[in-house]
């Protein structure tokens, strides 16, 4: 089977959630460096934290302020998605239910919650509050 093949399925919601919950573990996973950096920056001292704030209004290296931003917005949608999924993903597994209707409004749940809270961290993120 080729990828092209699998991609003309149509997923339940449901799936497509578990699909977007590996896929924020992989993001995760990737930018794992960055996350360890922005840590590592933000607490040292406080020179390195102000290198750490220039970061997202004057850029870093190469990349300018907004792509550090989505970047970094990339990572709290990545964050949010899993962590709702998987307490879904405990509570289907801890009471059982394991019904179609529970399963699509979980994950109509699990994906509106993730957006709703990524965009009100993404306005705080780029200075709209």
């Amino acid at each position: 089977m080729r990828l092209t093949d699998a991609l003309q399925y149509r997923l339940p919601l449901a799936g497509v959630v578990s699909i977007l919950h590996r896929a924020s573990g992989a993001l995760m996973l990737v930018l794992l460096p960055f996350v360890i950096w922005m840590f590592d920056t933000s607490v040292s001292s406080e020179v390195s934290y102000d290198v750490f704030a220039s970061a997202f209004s004057s850029g870093l290296g190469v990349f300018p302020g907004w792509f550090v931003k989505i970047v970094a917005l990339a990572l709290i949608w990545a964050y949010l998605h899993h962590f709702i999924a998987g307490v879904r993903h405990l509570y289907m597994d801890a009471t059982h239910s394991v019904t179609k209707a529970f399963g699509h409004q979980s994950a109509v749940t699990t994906l509106a919650l993730s957006i709703v809270l990524t965009v009100v961290l993404g306005a705080k993120l780029f200075g709209l509050f």
